[in-house]
């Protein structure tokens, strides 16, 4: 039955509630076929086993109305459920224009901040259409299906807001390339480490002290990146070649940094690093973590020394967007369905680049450029920005687990 068809026929909306249970939703059908109507919209929830599931009918033919009644509310009576039918004309209004999708972050989630991002969604016109959550560990994720307002203003009001109010916040437009293949590129220290790599191999060289200061600066857009680069590396010069494997071994995955990358490759999306650090590390974490792209910078060693130089193409801000537009040319994917995360000021034109530019416990100039932030310290969460539920990453687990070869 097409929308214009059922825009003013009588309806009645069926609403059964009660302790969940197995067969609900099959008796209350059985039930509303033996009165011949039409199902126009279902919807069903359950929460900590108690069940709200809703039908909307046509009318039944006339003079069946009230053996309808009779009949749901007796058979609810049997389940033990609880019974409401309403009369009306039609189908449910039609979803404003600009439709979003906001997920929300919380560790924990709580109802005071709940209630404040709802209200500021009604404060610019939106009206919140469906919530589900998407997980309860390792944070509390929740998603609002918003209409009414366009996806703009909509960030701009609630992500502005997020930190303010403990929780992080991402707003996207609702449409079928929420599931489409996508590209993930993400920045390297920080970000899919928790290391400073340079910092790594200062350690060995006896400045880490200085280097560190010199990362820091960097990071917070006080200092040219190339310029910092090539001072930093120069205090290298001498360094072992040795240390090389030394500093792979000392490199420590962000939490959540496996799990996000194999679910995104089970989805079939394609994940890429670009990194101002060295590609002595950065093709390395390709090879282990099954990466489809990694760029970086590289340290120079001749007779087995390093030089205190890089060589080649320097990536820096500039370069690490302009790695995003490549790698999503090879990838076949467009830009606006790519997402880029990252922590520091080198990274605010990837983001800005990116479909989705995801600032991850970033600086606070890079928060504030972003298209939302991340500030809890598992990489893992970046999933729930695209609609991935926990249910689903535990449940692609499990399926792995079951379907490995044993060892030998």
């Amino acid at each position: 039955m097409s929308a214009s068809q059922t825009s003013d026929i009588p309806t009645l909306l069926v609403k059964i509630y009660g302790k969940d249970r197995p067969g609900i939703t099959a008796g209350l059908f059985d039930t509303l076929a033996a009165f011949s109507v039409d199902v126009v919209d279902i919807e069903q929830v359950v929460t900590r086993g108690r069940m709200v599931l809703c039908a909307l009918v046509t009318h039944p033919p006339r003079g069946l109305e009230g053996d309808l009644r009779s009949t749901v509310h007796s058979w609810a009576e049997s389940m033990k459920m609880e019974a409401e039918i309403v009369s009306g004309h039609g189908d449910n209004r039609p979803r404003g224009s600009g439709r979003s999708l906001v997920t929300v972050l919380g560790h924990p989630l709580t109802a005071e901040a709940t209630a404040a991002v709802a209200a500021r969604i009604t404060r610019v016109g939106g009206n919140i259409d469906r919530i589900f959550r998407l997980a309860k560990y390792p944070v509390t994720a929740v998603e609002f299906a918003v209409s009414g307002v366009e996806t703009g203003p909509l960030r701009t009001t609630l992500v502005t807001d997020a930190a303010a109010l403990g929780v992080d916040v991402a707003v996207v437009a609702a449409g079928l390339h929420r599931r489409a293949q996508r590209l993930i590129v993400m920045d390297v220290d920080s970000t899919l480490i928790q290391d400073e790599v340079i910092e790594l191999f200062a350690a060995h060289a006896g400045c880490e002290a200085e280097v560190a200061e010199v990362t820091a600066a960097a990071m917070r857009g006080e200092l040219d990146f190339e310029q910092s680069l090539h001072a930093r590396v120069a205090l290298l010069a001498g360094l072992d070649a040795s240390v090389v494997e030394k500093v792979r071994g000392e490199v420590r995955l962000t939490p959540g940094a496996r799990t996000l990358i194999r679910t995104l490759k089970r989805l079939g999306y394609q994940v890429g690093v670009v990194s101002g650090g060295f590609t002595q590390v950065t093709d390395d974490l390709k090879d282990r973590l099954g990466l489809d792209f990694a760029q970086a910078n590289t340290l120079e060693i001749v007779d087995g020394k390093l030089t205190g130089r890089v060589t080649g193409e320097i990536v820096d801000r500039a370069g690490k967007a302009r790695l995003l537009r490549r790698f999503a040319t090879e990838a076949g994917v467009p830009l606006a369905q790519t997402v880029a995360i990252g922590d520091g000021a080198n990274d605010l034109d990837m983001l800005n680049a990116a479909g989705l530019g995801v600032a991850f416990n970033a600086k606070p100039v890079v928060r504030e450029a972003a298209h939302t932030a991340v500030n809890v310290p598992f990489l893992d969460t970046v999933l729930y920005l695209l609609g991935v539920t926990r249910e689903e990453v535990e449940a692609a687990d499990a399926h792995e687990e079951i379907t490995q070869p044993p060892a030998l």
